[in-house]
């Protein structure tokens, strides 16, 4: 079927610039790149499509009789012609029981201990020594927004809190002494965050509550260390903590794959009999396990022991053997809800089957499946229609996809930024750069944030087809959006840099790596210092080299870290971190230590 056709079932525009003449952009273009506005992003973009040889950009505002300079009509018939606003980029702090009315100075006193913090990351006693020169006055809202804001260690945070304690007229707040709790906790520093508990468990201030537990329970078995979440929570009743929830613990433990932990203290648990929450809970885990056979005899111990099921608990069945790809048995198990249960499904419980079905390239099913949900009275969610756009996308069928937006929109369910991922997949996968392109400037004109995901898969895109240009581009629109690039993006970027032979913008973007803490794949490095060796640049290849044999790093290449066990990974991660860090702590002047070059866009060699 003609693309062109297709694409006008999502908007006819959308084909008007497969057939326009590359030459009249180029005779009207201006080589002022000073002059364009950043509306004019998107313009440039596609003028480096059409040229990929140019060396400069180009504004739209130069060329006023241009399809580019023409207010683009919407993808579809919007239901409101005002787009959704679009988040602020710097929202402000969020307030919390108990905090203080942000005030105007709490920027300005952020600004003025966050630089402390840094400087004096290892040096507890001057840190309390600048904190008290700086004369600014603690408050619960500026403590809690410096230990959310900031990505330093826990240890200069664990000062400040100290030090705020011992100021006259502050006193911590549930908030603020949580938020402590969670990051000594995420650091693994359990004994410190102990002390705490211990220590303001005595006082009047109620400070430690239930949700300080929660919080210990969760890190525990994040950190695979079951056996000290569940003394802890065997503990609250010790802590002055009434009635505590034990489907907190379980959940905790099988939502990090500890199910047999789980398992076996429910069993110890003779009172108060399980509830059916409790049951629901131990089923969603041994799912999440892919322990088909354990979910199921735990179902008919449910029914045996006169525990009645609910619509959670046949939502969680039906999502796991969806998730098995066993939706056959998840479409009885709707008859069976009703017929022997009594219990109406909605949409939520729907919802998996179809996904299921998209999952199986069979979207003819999943529409069907709408079809007759409608017929029943539920409306279809913007999950069920992503799910049908994500089938017909998988299938390559872009007519049955864009039918689906096309309901979606007319429903008055607006697509999500995972909407447009499913379409960006099948242009990159079938090789249009230009309707991808295309239906990302649309995106944009309509006010949706691509997020991560989407950016990712555009410069993959473009990367895998060799458009440099246009995928520094639109690393930049993803920076100016607040997306820093990460660990994917350098890779990629590097990577297409060693195949177009600009190897001095390679090693830069590599050391800009290092620099932001992020450790590049062996693959990447291996790749890089292979052909700067080739080329001649073995200084720059050994500076690669000594880098990172400082650094803790696997040598394994992808996709190939099946079986390891996770805290050994976790424990790897750990100390690669850290020497990235001292690697950096160490260079007074980071520029001089990479000799970094800057990328710059449109460069050759």
């Amino acid at each position: 079927m003609d693309m062109g056709f297709i694409l006008s079932e999502i908007d006819p525009d959308l084909t008007r610039f497969r057939g326009s003449s590359s030459s009249s952009f180029i005779s009207r273009a201006t080589l002022n790149p000073s002059s364009a506005p950043a509306s004019s992003v998107m313009s440039r973009l596609f003028f480096f499509f059409r040229n990929p040889n140019s060396r400069h950009f180009c504004s739209s505002s130069s060329f006023p009789s241009s399809w580019f300079s023409l207010p683009g009509k919407p993808l579809m018939k919007w239901p409101s012609d005002t787009p959704p606003p679009k988040p602020p980029r710097d929202p402000p702090p969020i307030k919390h029981d108990g905090d203080e009315e942000v005030d105007f100075d709490l920027q300005r006193d952020s600004a003025v201990i966050e630089p402390l913090l840094r400087d004096y990351a290892g040096d507890d006693s001057g840190l309390r020594s600048a904190l008290d020169r700086s004369l600014i006055r603690p408050r619960p809202a500026l403590i809690r927004q410096l230990m959310i804001s900031c990505e330093y260690s826990f240890k200069p945070l664990h000062t400040l809190f100290l030090w705020a304690e011992t100021r006259p007229g502050y006193r911590h707040t549930a908030a603020v002494f949580n938020t402590m709790i969670e990051l000594l906790a995420k650091s693994r520093e359990f004994d410190s965050a102990w002390l705490l508990i211990d220590r303001y468990s005595q006082a009047d201030d109620q400070l430690v509550s239930h949700g300080t537990f929660t919080i210990l329970i969760r890190r525990y078995a994040r950190a695979r260390m079951p056996q000290a979440a569940i003394r802890t929570f065997h503990l609250m009743e010790r802590f002055g903590i009434p009635s505590p929830n034990f489907d907190i613990l379980l959940d905790a433990l099988c939502k990090e794959g500890l199910i047999r932990s789980a398992e076996a203290v429910f069993r110890q648990r003779q009172n108060p009999p399980p509830s059916t929450t409790s049951y629901n809970i131990l089923l969603n885990g041994w799912f999440r396990c892919r322990k088909l056979r354990h979910a199921e005899k735990l179902f008919a111990e449910m029914r045996e022991k006169g525990v009645n099921p609910t619509i959670v608990t046949y939502g969680t069945l039906i999502e796991g053997y969806c998730r098995m790809r066993r939706v056959e048995r998840a479409m009885e198990l709707i008859e069976e809800m009703k017929e022997v249960d009594g219990i109406e499904p909605n949409i939520i419980t729907y919802n998996p089957i179809v996904d299921a079905l998209g999952e199986s390239q069979r979207s003819k099913e999943a529409l069907t499946m709408v079809e007759k949900i409608t017929s029943y009275g539920l409306e279809p969610t913007i999950s069920t229609y992503n799910s049908l756009v994500k089938g017909f996308c998988k299938e390559g069928n872009l007519l049955g996809a864009s039918r689906a937006l096309k309901s979606m929109i007319g429903k008055g369910c607006l697509p999500t930024p995972t909407t447009y991922n499913y379409f960006f997949r099948l242009f990159a996968k079938s090789d249009k750069i230009e309707e991808g392109m295309n239906l990302y400037r649309k995106m944009v004109e309509m006010g949706h944030t691509p997020d991560r995901l989407s950016y990712h898969l555009l410069v993959k895109m473009l990367c895998e087809r060799g458009k440099l240009d246009m995928a520094a581009e639109i690393i930049k629109e993803m920076s100016s959006q607040g997306c820093d690039p990460d660990l994917a993006i350098y890779t990629m970027l590097v990577h297409l840099l060693c195949r177009l032979n600009r190897l001095e913008e390679a090693y830069s973007e590599f050391m800009s790596m290092i620099e932001k803490g992020l450790t590049p794949q062996y693959l990447t490095y291996q790749r890089l210092v292979a052909a700067l060796k080739k080329a001649g640049m073995v200084e720059m290849a050994n500076k690669i080299l000594d880098l990172m044999s400082a650094i803790p790093h696997s040598k394994r290449l992808p996709d190939t870290y099946k079986g390891d066990d996770i805290a050994d990974r976790g424990s790897l991660i750990i100390k690669r971190a850290q020497a990235v860090s001292d690697v950096l702590k160490s260079s007074r002047n980071e520029k001089e230590k990479f000799g970094r070059h800057r990328f710059r866009k449109g460069q050759k060699d």
